[in-house]
């Protein structure tokens, strides 16, 4: 009866380490949201340079058109990720994805009344090569 409480016990805190490591623990990035958002109202920027607005560790960014699947999103990262966006059933906004080491580490919403966007053919964006192109509507 003791080793059934131990193995139980282990296999808790088992389940607690995996779900730790979920990618549903990806932060929404508001303060980045905001930032590219003022950006973007003047009409002159149409490249914005992320890391002047991005103040966390990242080595890939994704960008993601609307109505864009599940699969299509893993497929591109290449890692699991459940988009907290339900980006697939949306046409207001883009979703960008941050990796860092081959990890989700944030994720930003960017919202579509303010113009268009693109990696400007890129697959994706880097920390040198980081300008997001932004056309306004």
């Amino acid at each position: 009866m003791n080793q059934l409480r131990i193995l139980t016990l282990i296999l808790f805190l088992l389940s607690l380490v995996i779900a730790g490591c979920s990618n549903n623990e990806v932060e929404r990035n508001e303060a980045f949201e905001n930032a590219l958002s003022s950006l973007v109202e003047n009409q002159q920027n149409k490249e914005i340079e992320i890391h002047s607005i991005a103040d966390f560790k990242w080595d890939k960014a994704y960008l993601f058109q609307p109505y864009t699947t599940q699969a299509n999103i893993e497929k591109k990262l290449g890692v699991e990720y459940k988009d907290p966006s339900n980006i697939n059933s949306r046409d207001d906004i883009y979703l960008l994805v941050f990796l860092n080491e081959g990890k989700v580490v944030q994720y930003a919403e960017i919202n579509r009344q303010k113009g268009n966007f693109s990696t400007g053919g890129k697959e994706y964006l880097s920390p040198s090569e980081d300008e997001l192109k932004s056309e306004r509507q």
